[in-house]
């Protein structure tokens, strides 16, 4: 009993703090989903890119600097050429993975333009590739990749599915695993993860013009898979520890045990995962580097839900539980 009591971190006595930091962490990005909802077009909380909206993405290499200036007068040029609402990003040519076409052309930077679906016209692409001739020297034409509008709102229903789905399934499973009420705290930490990726990304969308498509939705998805396991094998350790001292200990005692006891293998898992993506970031190609920050930033909420989030929610409902028929047993809680 004296090893079991002995802890690193009382999560218990300041369960009020850390559901504190989590509003705290939550809070920008819900700011910014609301405002996004309001402000962009059919209403929808996160910049989406072509995958869902369809449309057209040419990539053009220059072997040139440029800065916000060039990007303006570029839109402008765009616009007067009859092209609708371009959006134009800038990626350095050292992170493209586009082949050797690029390496061997010296190119510094890649213009992204991306505009409404042009399909088959290749007067679209001709007229897109005068107005940078004129405004760089020498564009090379990289990439272009189109998705139809009808093939954009497949796959964006099938994403929702998807992620639906993928809810109802831990739900059930949880709750036959354990019980409705550990089944909801671990959804109410899914649910916490996401929000504040989806909000990160939202945030990102207003103040940087990121766009999410079809890896994102993967990448939520690997994080409600790490996020879920990270959260069951706390409740395991809970689920164990009451078998031996439900009556000796109170729950909060043997929950606040339970999640120190697995709080090294939480931090170890997260710390190797995030490292091998952290060198994908920086060093990976620019195709995935929005999917490999959307895994970063939910892999670290999601050790963080786990440990700081479920365990004190399920902690919160006990006490509750116990106040209202105190001859109940903690260990009836599992």
């Amino acid at each position: 009993m004296a090893e079991i009591a002995k802890h690193i971190i009382d999560i218990v006595k300041y369960r009020v703090v850390w559901l504190c930091i989590s509003a705290i962490l939550l809070l920008p990005g819900t700011v910014a989903l609301i405002y996004s909802a309001i402000h962009n077009e059919n209403h929808i909380p996160l910049k989406v890119g072509i995958d869902y909206t369809g449309g057209t993405i040419l990539q053009y290499g220059v072997n040139e600097d440029i800065n916000n200036e060039d990007i303006t007068k570029t839109r402008t040029d765009l616009e007067a050429a009859g092209v609708e609402n371009p959006m134009i990003q800038i990626l350095h040519a050292s992170a493209n993975t586009t082949g050797e076409k690029t390496k061997s052309s010296n190119i510094k930077n890649i213009i992204s333009i991306r505009t409404k679906f042009i399909g088959e016209n290749s007067d679209g692409v001709n007229k897109i590739t005068e107005v940078l001739s004129k405004d760089y020297s020498n564009p090379e034409l990289i990439s272009v990749s189109s998705v139809g509008p009808t093939l954009g709102n497949e796959l964006f229903k099938n994403s929702l599915l998807a992620l639906s789905l993928a809810f109802l399934g831990i739900i059930i499973y949880l709750s036959i695993r354990f019980k409705f009420d550990y089944a909801l705290a671990a959804i109410l930490g899914i649910a916490h993860d996401v929000l504040f990726v989806v909000g990160a990304f939202s945030l990102l969308g207003i103040f940087y013009n990121v766009q999410v498509d079809g890896l994102f939705i993967t990448a939520l998805l690997t994080v409600v898979g790490f996020s879920v396991h990270d959260t069951i094998v706390v409740f395991d350790r809970i689920r164990e520890n009451l078998r031996y001292y439900s009556k000796k200990m109170s729950f909060g005692e043997i929950a606040n045990a339970s999640v120190n006891q697995t709080l090294a293998r939480s931090i170890n898992t997260s710390l190797t995962t995030l490292l091998t993506l952290l060198a994908l970031y920086f060093f990976g190609g620019v195709t995935t580097k929005d999917f490999v920050l959307a895994m970063i930033l939910g892999i670290a909420i999601g050790t963080y839900s786990s440990i700081f989030f479920c365990s004190v929610l399920v902690d919160i409902w006990e006490d509750r539980k116990n106040s209202k028929s105190p001859a109940s047993k903690s260990a009836a809680a599992v």
